[in-house]
């Protein structure tokens, strides 16, 4: 299968290290320093399931491509639009753009771009980031991928992604219901990414304390109320299921988000907690805590933003 991964950073490096590992057609799609060392050293990724390195092809030009079968959609939120009008022209009538990012509008907006019926919802759990160009280090996480069509089918084109994707070891799993798996990971991740962020503090440290287990398990049902408001039918237990999860976790877990802010990076503030903030908005759902998170990350995000752009 020829596969264009765009945005090889901590997902994108990981996920599609292992298909060029398993000896698929596989292209990186990354910039400056990153890209630079993958063209020259190839992609190497250090993992607590064991570190591998591959030689990849490595472009920052998607019309480099053409056409592929299926592309690792794995930029951050904030990127989402530029990078969807950027991988045009590999869209032929029979591609698939797996949508791997945070957050719960992704796919509409990409279906905007390129069409509705080129995009298929993903969810992963992993933590994963570039510890330095062409260098992928993958510490925590279960290194998952749930992915699905938008109505619930299961197609011919999902089950032969999903049996590329275990054929290059990755734990893959077809969904049923994945705007509803959207929604868990965004309860999750608006709590884990927002409050590791903003409390600098790991997973371990925040759940041995009272009064932080308390807004994290808030930044949560803030999510689910609005979810539910805005019509996905959320499991009654879904935050009890994720706080769960939260407590499964290696205690010195932080978050993509927190691993951002301490670079000095942009933010995905308006992927996650603004989202929910202006959902709740739109539907009349109080959310102190998200908005508690938004206002004190997106300074963070304007001020890398001004730096990015002098």
């Amino acid at each position: 299968m020829k596969i264009a991964v765009m945005g090889s950073g901590g997902i994108g490096g990981y996920f599609g290290g292992l298909l060029a590992r398993a000896g698929e057609d596989v292209t990186f799609i990354a910039r400056g320093a990153h890209l630079e060392a993958i063209q020259k050293n190839g992609l190497q990724v250090k993992s607590v399931a064991g570190d591998f390195h591959v030689r990849a092809k490595a472009t920052h030009d998607p019309t480099a491509l053409g056409p592929v079968d299926l592309v690792l959609f794995c930029v951050k939120g904030y990127d989402t639009d530029a990078a969807g009008s950027q991988i045009r022209p590999m869209v032929g009538p029979q591609i698939v753009v797996l949508c791997l990012l945070n957050g719960v509008d992704n796919q509409e907006r990409l279906a905007a771009i390129l069409g509705e019926e080129h995009v298929m919802a993903g969810v992963v759990h992993i933590l994963s980031t570039i510890s330095a160009p062409g260098v992928i280090s993958q510490t925590a996480g279960p290194r998952t991928i749930k992915f699905g069509e938008k109505d619930g089918r299961i197609t011919a084109r999902a089950e032969k992604i999903l049996g590329v994707l275990k054929g290059a070891s990755i734990q893959a799993e077809l969904s049923t219901q994945i705007q509803v798996d959207l929604w868990e990971k965004f309860l999750f991740i608006c709590a884990q990414g927002g409050v590791t962020a903003l409390g600098r503090l790991s997973i371990g440290e925040i759940l041995a304390c009272p009064e932080t287990t308390a807004f994290y398990r808030g930044v949560m049902e803030e999510v689910a109320a609005v979810g539910r408001a805005k019509g996905v039918r959320l499991p009654a237990d879904a935050v009890d299921r994720s706080m769960a999860f939260a407590r499964g976790l290696q205690p010195h877990m932080r978050s993509s988000l927190a691993h951002d802010l301490s670079q000095g990076n942009r933010l995905e503030a308006e992927t996650l907690a603004g989202t929910v903030v202006r959902y709740g908005r739109e539907v009349g759902v109080p959310t102190p805590f998200n908005l508690s998170i938004y206002a004190c990350l997106r300074p963070h995000h304007e001020k890398a933003l001004a730096a990015r752009s002098a």
